[in-house]
């Protein structure tokens, strides 16, 4: 049995490529290359491994549309403890069968979005005495994903900053925002005032439609190809940060954010889902609220995902060449 935590401390990495496209210093932190493939296993492996050491839990169940799933089965695996992962309808075929073989997760597929999948979840966790992990609403996610931040200070003192001009990150369900606003704020040095570019593609972007509506509020439907953003509501503590933390919501559309995972696949040999892309996509597309902000620097959250392949990239490609 491995010992928490579970998750590694990725690499700071200043771009050259985006910091000569933009003219201000860009840094990435490369949250892709976490043995899970995605920032996930920070928040949900402490939350697996404080489910453990507070309740004694003895197995774990979790919806997700991927990148979750992997970070409890993870999880689990490095703890010993059998996970089940419901997955909707929309996860793609090649991901569960990857969660079954390559990370031993009893793998059961309910709903056509994730809301479906995770009320599924919560039902069966409950009948069968399973902790259920969820995958973005909790405060030990939250602070799990905060260690982010934490690393992100020490590293660029490398580089001779102080602070980040801003942090850019995705959003879907709200947790990694959550994260990140907890960073910043147990941080010393003015970190508290950091902004935030919190991105979505136009297709999947709760948070907007909750800051547009002034109270936190549903889509009616999920259309973006970045699944992994596809939940209909964020996590309350997401939009209220909205209102504490200097937040801007920013929206990108899906063809901005396939362009930037293949320009960034070309500049830095990392493939990342377009899920990750709309964040690089605020960069590469110069995006006015970006912009507007005159940040003395840029530190994008490379969040990963394991739900898009190069296949899939250039089936993309050669739909948008055929329209």
């Amino acid at each position: 049995m491995m010992q928490y935590p579970f998750h590694i401390e990725s690499p700071l990495l200043l771009s050259r490529p985006l910091t000569n496209h933009i003219g201000i210093p860009v840094y990435l932190k490369m949250d892709s290359l976490q043995p899970t493939g995605s920032f996930k296993i920070r928040g949900l492996g402490y939350a697996c491994w404080q489910a453990v050491k507070e309740r004694g839990a003895t197995s774990f169940v979790c919806a997700s549309g991927g990148n979750a799933g992997f970070a409890v089965a993870y999880a689990g695996r490095c703890l010993g403890l059998p996970v089940t992962i419901v997955l909707p309808e929309s996860t793609p075929v090649h991901i569960r069968h990857l969660l079954a073989s390559h990370e031993q997760a009893n793998v059961i597929v309910h709903g056509k979005v994730f809301n479906e999948a995770d009320k599924f979840a919560r039902e069966l966790a409950e009948r069968e005495g399973s902790q259920y992990i969820p995958p973005f609403d909790h405060p030990h996610v939250w602070q799990g994903n905060a260690t982010i931040i934490h690393e992100i200070k020490k590293q660029l003192k490398y580089f001779q900053e102080d602070s980040p001009g801003v942090v850019v990150c995705s959003v879907g369900g709200g947790g990694l925002l959550c994260g990140v606003a907890e960073g910043l704020n147990q941080e010393e040095d003015d970190w508290g005032g950091v902004p935030i570019l919190a991105v979505e593609t136009e297709g999947a972007a709760s948070l907007a439609w909750s800051i547009d509506k002034k109270q936190l509020s549903s889509l009616s439907s999920i259309t973006s190809i970045a699944n992994s953003l596809g939940s209909l509501q964020v996590a309350q503590k997401a939009f209220e940060l909205t209102k504490s933390h200097p937040i801007i919501s920013c929206l990108v559309s899906d063809s901005m954010a396939i362009n930037a995972c293949e320009r960034f696949l070309d500049e830095h040999r990392v493939l990342v889902e377009p899920s990750c892309g709309a964040s690089l996509a605020v960069v590469y597309e110069k995006k006015e609220e970006l912009l507007k902000l005159k940040p003395k620097s840029i530190t994008v959250i490379v969040c990963g995902g394991v739900l898009f392949t190069l296949k899939d990239l250039l089936a993309w490609k050669e739909s948008q060449l055929n329209k």
